[in-house]
């Protein structure tokens, strides 16, 4: 889609793959909606943006991960006259542990945040895409959605969630002017390790996000369903589908597991 003059929500817009998404659709002419918890680094990168690339910007602060939240985000949106015609949804964050030992209220903001608010977001943005017969959906889901990860198994579960999720769902669309795009991304230079609290759940050489989310545009001008940037995370993702299931586990358990145990 030409996304020139058009709005683009994006959630988790404050840094990582967010704000790049923020910044390489600015220099594409779109338009943004910037989401994220933090007002102050929202308005520092609009402010950003405008200045260099003439792009309008409405801040909104907002935790995705509180029940409703993503309805507040929409009538927000709604007052502002915004037709969303491209939709984001970055926002996620990870644990890593034995399951256990992880917080229950933790462990239930991540599902909320990776799971529900993806849902919400996708169902509340969508009808208007679909009215106006254009539009589309980028739903940031990972390589750990591959296969079950041992150690991190909400933030695996999430993740397979959201790529079976937008494959449903591209499917539903292709025929009804709406595209729905997967990203799977496997490590990469953002503050995620540090939300997670340890580099025990990195695997691999980590990728830079102005790479991951050029890869990601790329790919979807050429009407790709899904795209795992790099060569070696994207035969990562597929190795699965050569192995038994506790084959698997044992391989990605052995990866992940805490290295202080």
């Amino acid at each position: 889609m030409n996304i020139k003059g058009k709005w683009s929500l994006i959630t988790g817009a404050s840094s990582g793959i967010g704000e790049q998404f923020a910044r390489q659709l600015a220099k594409e002419g779109s338009h943004l909606v910037l989401v994220a918890r933090s007002k102050r680094k929202l308005d520092t990168l609009a402010a950003e943006l405008t200045r260099s690339y003439g792009t309008q910007c409405q801040v909104i602060p907002q935790d995705l991960s509180i029940e409703g939240a993503a309805g507040e985000l929409y009538q927000k949106c709604q007052q502002l006259n915004l037709n969303i015609d491209l939709l984001v949804n970055n926002a996620g964050f990870a644990t890593h542990g034995l399951f256990e030992q992880i917080s229950g209220e933790r462990q239930h903001e991540e599902v909320m945040l990776n799971v529900a608010a993806v849902v919400d977001m996708t169902h509340l943005f969508l009808p208007g895409m679909l009215q106006r017969g254009a539009g589309a959906v980028i739903n940031v889901s990972s390589t750990a959605g591959f296969q079950p990860l041992p150690y991190m198994a909400v933030y695996g579960a999430t993740k397979a969630f959201v790529l079976s999720f937008t494959d449903a769902l591209w499917w539903e669309n292709r025929d009804r002017g709406v595209q729905f795009f997967a990203l799977c991304p496997g490590s990469t230079e953002t503050n995620f390790f540090n939300v997670v609290g340890t580099d025990d759940a990195s695997v691999g050489a980590k990728d830079s996000p102005e790479r991951v989310v050029e890869v990601t545009l790329r790919a979807m001008k050429k009407g790709k369903q899904y795209v795992v940037p790099g060569f070696r995370n994207y035969l990562g993702a597929q190795i699965s589908r050569f192995m038994t299931r506790r084959q698997s586990l044992r391989l990605v358990g052995g990866m992940l597991r805490p290295r202080k145990q």
